[in-house]
Order: C-alpha cells, then structure tokens, then sequence
C-alpha cells in the first residue's frame, strides 16, 4: 500500500512554511524542505531559510545538509528526502513536503531512479576532455549511433546534456530512452495531497516579493553573501548561483551599485515566482488555495484540514 503524505507547493512568498508549520501543529507532522538552496549550510538569509522562532518546535528536514562548495543533484535529494519521509512515517507521524522546487518533489513522489554519476566522475571528466579536444558534434554523432531518439531532442551542440546521455548509456547499456520509460512505469512511492498555494492577482505577489527582497537586505543579506566569498565559495558553483547571492557577489566583487543589484534580485525573483506557477498548475488533482492580497494562514488551516480527513491522513 502506497503511504500517503501532503504536499504543499506554491511560488516563492507564498507562505508555505508557515502553512506547513501550523498544520504540522494540527496533526502531529514533521515538514521535508523541498527548496533546492535551503539544503546548502551558511546561506540562510537569502534563501528565506526558517528560523527556530518560525519552526515553532517543529521538526524540519532538509535543511543545511551540505556545503555551499559541494555538488548536489536530484538525484541526492530523492535519496536523502526518501528516507526522512519513510523514517517519519516509521513513527507514525506525517511527513509534510514543503516547498518550491517542483522537479524535486515531482522526482520524490514518482519513485522514479537515477543513475548515480558523480559530476567528477572519471567517465564524466574523459567525455569532457574529448568534447573540448573533438567537439560536441562528434559526441552527438556517437549517441545518434546508440540513441537517435535522444539525439533527435538534442542539438548537436549541447555538450551537457549529450554527455548526460553518453553516460546513461555507458552505465546501463541502456539509452536514456529505454532507462527512461522503464522509470516511468514505476508505481509512485508517495500517495500525495496537494495544496498549491497562489495569488488571485500577480502584482500582490509581486509586492510580496519585493517586500520579502527588502527584509533581506535589512536581515544582513549583503554581509552573508561576502561571509561565504571569504570563506573562499568559488561564484560559479551552483549555491552561489542562487538567486539573491549571484547578483550581489557580482556587484561585491566589481564594486557595483548594491542599489541596482537588489532591484536584480528582485527581478529575478520574480519571474523565478512566474515559472512556479507554471509548474505547479499543471498539476490537475492539487487542491488550490489563493490568496487576495495577503496569505490568509487560518482560513487556510480550516480548508486544507477539510482536504486531508476527505484524504485519510
């Protein structure tokens, strides 16, 4: 029997956590992060990590779970955030995935596996070398050989994700066609309940936005970013390409307007915002809860517990 968990989705400053956390309060639940930078350690402030006073005494998951310099993949998520999941529903307790990486919860519920490739991998690091010595094309032609379904997606120039597939291949002695369809006829691993937190009008999240962007900045924002330069985090790792931490280590690092960088931030975060919403409303079984103008957290509480007695969790 599949386990049934509740999920709860949204844009970013759409008050999933403090969601999360009243319902957790409600009936006995621990929260799953799903927010592909609240993993890293030392980046707090700009990725609206929870803080003790906001967690309430509830347990969280997910959180702080790796260096800003390490390499972290989906793959690594659904491995960790799966055994978090079972551990809480081993004690009884419900596991509340909260967050807006959708490609990480959709991964963590379809049950779907990965191959495990390390990014420094030596197969990773010989395919590089012979993309930069003999040229992508060359590459595409070789998995047009063994996978002209995969080839057909790719231009010949897309040196990553050719060697992605290269590499699939090379593992499995499957394409990454076949390894893919054999993923998707997995039965899921969670049974969720979905509750897909919106805005009735765009520019109200965007205020949110822009206000969340300002207390930032007054929390330190601009301090954390340089803490993690001088504790030698290379800006192209990927932590450092988060939103809100690029656009300041770059005016740091040239001696730009933080003033400009900021109104970046708050740019950035808001078509990050419109490409959530796009994701999630695909979505068709999530039961949606839409704000006017301001999360309302109790109103919520009362239909979201609705939804899950008429779900049986």
């Amino acid at each position: 029997m599949i386990s049934k968990i509740l999920v709860i989705t949204g844009p970013t400053a759409s008050g999933k956590t403090r969601l999360a956390v009243e319902l957790a309060k409600l009936r006995d639940g621990e929260v799953v992060s799903a927010d592909s930078m609240q993993v890293y350690r030392h980046m707090d402030i700009g990725t609206a990590k929870p803080t003790p006073e906001e967690m309430e005494g509830i347990p969280h998951h997910m959180l702080d779970v790796v260096d800003p310099e390490e390499d972290f993949s989906v793959a690594r998520y659904v491995e960790m955030a799966a055994r978090c999941v079972d551990d809480i529903l081993r004690r009884g307790k419900l596991p509340i995935l909260a967050g807006g990486t959708g490609l990480y919860i959709d991964s963590l519920l379809t049950g779907r596996s990965f191959v495990p490739v390390h990014s420094n991998s030596p197969l990773r690091l010989s395919l590089q070398m012979r993309a930069q010595e003999e040229g992508s094309v060359k590459l595409w032609q070789e998995l047009k050989a063994v996978d002209p379904a995969a080839a057909a997606l790719l231009h010949a120039n897309d040196e990553k994700r050719i060697i992605r597939a290269l590499e699939v291949y090379l593992i499995t002695g499957k394409s990454i066609t076949q390894y893919n369809q054999e993923s998707q006829s997995v039965p899921p691993r969670y049974q969720p309940l979905t509750l897909n937190l919106s805005f009735a009008r765009r520019e109200d999240m965007w205020t949110r936005i822009d206000q969340r962007v300002d207390s930032m900045i007054e929390q330190g924002l601009v301090q954390e970013v340089q803490s993690l330069l001088d504790r030698g985090v290379p800006e192209r790792c990927t932590a450092m390409q988060a939103i809100g931490y690029k656009e300041i280590a770059a005016a740091l690092r040239t001696g730009g307007s933080l003033g400009a960088a900021v109104q970046e931030v708050k740019l950035h975060t808001r078509q990050y915002a419109k490409r959530q919403r796009t994701w999630f409303r695909r979505n068709q079984e999530a039961k949606q809860l839409v704000w006017e103008q301001e999360p309302d957290i109790g109103s919520a509480c009362q239909v979201s517990t609705k939804y899950m007695v008429e779900f049986g969790i």
